[in-house]
């Protein structure tokens, strides 16, 4: 008996747990087999202890409509063996530290993993099943390992970047496969901040006194290969092995209150420990291989806002019918919420998104108010998602929703993009003489603003600018559609004068452009431009050299120059005179 029990810890120790368990129950402890193959309760009804038929651990299917690790996809690990380099525990170190330490150490064979295997599922009622096997370098009739659960909360141990620091609720479970594999014994301890340790003499942080025996509970199952398993019966290391050299469990979470249904919980690690047949848990751990797989019964739903472009101020409604007793969301609630992408550029925010964490598993959807001025829905992404145990998000982009399929252990990560609706405004020039468009209107600037930071100008290139169908006209695009655009004339065109209109007014209208949707008429903004004229009146005396004269121009808009024009005595030069318009000129022969 005191083998059986020896896993409890230092014999002072055993002492109190023999006079706990009557001898009756002890010796049920040793006796109980392993009375079926499939956990009850197991969704692939995965075959994870010994098949009351062949009475053997094996890794292909045994009876039809159940699965076992040949019919699975699951997570493989090989372990550096008969070496030096082989990570372990520091020999003769407690297990009642936070952060144990892993040293590079040469392992017996029989304790030695050459390869492990994880494979984990959710039922639809909500309980967790984890599901392991290992492989040792040599057989060992009487294995012994612990399948610690860490849930990482404190991040890696002070100098690792590997191993976990140890928190309160991390479990531990010991499992011993004794008599060659025909008895299978679970234990669980759970890690506390405060209270009695298993092991009487330590002080918390430790293992904690209250275990949780699994044995024969229906909880757990286990077993070792009874005969040589071939390589091609063997899809976890494709080799020959001996018999007694794997072993296999399978636990049921929820049922070992590991992962409770109904509640969240998730463990990022899970420590592969041998131990010798029969020693204590908590001294004489051997090989050691890190896991870093969540196991979780709940998920994670990340919603994203994107503009196109980016970094718009506006604010986007969404709804979800996302719930749960433990969910916590980064926006305010998680039926209810508004994302805002103002000010990013290629990186996202607290303000855009909402990232929802402890989701149950279950079916949801999530889906933005529609529509939203100015902007359209244009894309709805969730290619950032980690489905790997099956999730699915399922877009419509016209109805602004996603559907969504979480199960444990997955993320689903769905960016929304909106692209901001852009129109055009048209400027038409027209000459005040004809009422036609300015066919010479090179050089004409003009400016818009529609009074709410969208504003700019454009000059005309003498071809219509974007619009080069239409001689006169100069067309802007990519202006926020729906917005009213005040324009004005900065610099008249070359042989114009100045428009005689202000503050025309355009619309953007959505989805009109430059190229292939112009600005209807509507929508276009008309300056007149008179054309100019230059007038010159000269004066020259005629021969005498006895006269002189003045010149005067009246009743004109251009600019006067009176300097003599070559040859001449006197000249009054008028530009820019804008048409039409009469001008008088007055000249007084010797004055």
């Amino acid at each position: 008996m005191i083998r059986i029990l020896a896993l409890t810890g230092m014999r002072r120790r055993l002492t109190l747990l023999v006079t706990i368990f009557s001898a009756t129950m002890v010796l049920a402890l040793i006796f109980v087999p392993s009375a079926q193959a499939v956990l009850t309760g197991s969704p692939s009804k995965f075959e994870s202890g010994n098949d009351p038929t062949l009475g053997l651990g094996n890794m292909v299917v045994d009876t039809t409509g159940d699965n076992d690790w040949k019919t699975v996809t699951f997570t493989h690990l090989s372990d550096t063996a008969a070496s030096n380099s082989d990570d372990s525990f520091t020999p003769g170190q407690k297990q009642d530290t936070t952060c144990p330490t892993v040293e590079g150490h040469k392992n017996p064979p029989k304790d030695d993993f050459t390869d492990l295997a994880s494979y984990t599922e959710l039922s639809g009622s909500g309980q967790t099943f984890l599901y392991g096997a290992t492989i040792r370098y040599t057989a060992n009739g009487n294995a012994s390992e612990n399948v610690e659960l860490k849930q990482g909360t404190a991040g890696f141990c002070p100098g690792s970047t590997t191993l976990l620091a140890r928190v309160p609720n991390d479990k531990l479970i010991a499992i011993d496969y004794l008599g060659g594999g025909a008895a299978v014994h679970f234990h669980v301890l759970t890690w506390v901040g405060s209270g009695a340790c298993f092991v009487a003499n330590d002080t918390a942080p430790c293992w904690g006194a209250t275990v949780l025996d699994l044995t024969s509970s229906g909880f757990a199952e286990g077993g070792v290969n009874g005969s040589a398993i071939t390589a091609a019966n063997n899809p976890i290391s494709n080799v020959n092995i001996v018999a007694g050299q794997f072993a296999e469990f399978g636990v049921n979470l929820a049922g070992a209150n590991i992962i409770p249904a109904g509640s969240c919980t998730s463990f990022a690690q899970t420590v592969w420990e041998s131990r010798s047949s029969g020693s204590s848990f908590v001294s004489s751990t051997k090989d050691v291989k890190i896991e870093d797989k969540s196991i979780s019964n709940c998920g994670e739903v990340i919603i994203r806002k994107h503009t196109d472009p980016r970094g718009q101020d506006q604010v986007f409604n969404f709804t979800s019918n996302l719930a749960g007793s433990e969910l916590t969301c980064t926006q305010s609630t998680a039926t209810s919420f508004s994302l805002n992408d103002d000010g990013n550029t290629s990186s996202d925010n607290g303000a855009n998104t909402q990232d929802c964490t402890k989701v149950p598993s279950g079916s949801y959807s999530a889906g933005e108010t529609l529509p939203v001025a100015n902007y359209d829905l244009s894309a709805i992404d969730c290619s950032a998602s980690d489905v790997t145990n099956g999730s699915s998000a399922t877009p419509s982009l016209g109805a602004g929703t996603v559907a969504i399929v979480l199960k444990a252990g997955d993320t689903i990560d769905c960016t929304f993009t909106n692209s901001l609706q852009t129109g055009a405004i048209a400027i038409l020039k027209e000459s005040t003489k004809t009422g036609n468009p300015l066919v010479q209107n090179a050089g004409a600037v003009f400016s818009y603003d529609n009074g709410a930071g969208s504003s700019g100008s454009v000059t005309d290139n003498g071809s219509g600018d974007e619009d080069s169908s239409t001689v006169g006209s100069v067309c802007v695009s990519g202006l926020l559609a729906g917005s009213t655009y005040t324009i004005n004339e900065t610099t008249p065109p070359s042989g114009y004068g100045g428009a005689s209109e202000t503050d025309l007014t355009a619309t953007a209208v959505a989805g009109t452009n430059c190229t292939d949707n112009l600005p209807s008429a509507a929508n276009t903004a008309v300056f007149t431009n008179a054309p100019l004229s230059d007038i010159q009146v000269n004066f020259r005396d005629g021969g005498s050299g006895e006269t002189s004269a003045t010149i005067s121009c009246d009743n004109t808009t251009g600019t006067s120059d009176t300097t003599a024009a070559s040859g001449w005595d006197t000249t009054d030069t008028e530009t820019g005179v804008e048409a039409p318009t009469t001008v008088t000129c007055t000249i007084t022969i010797d004055p």
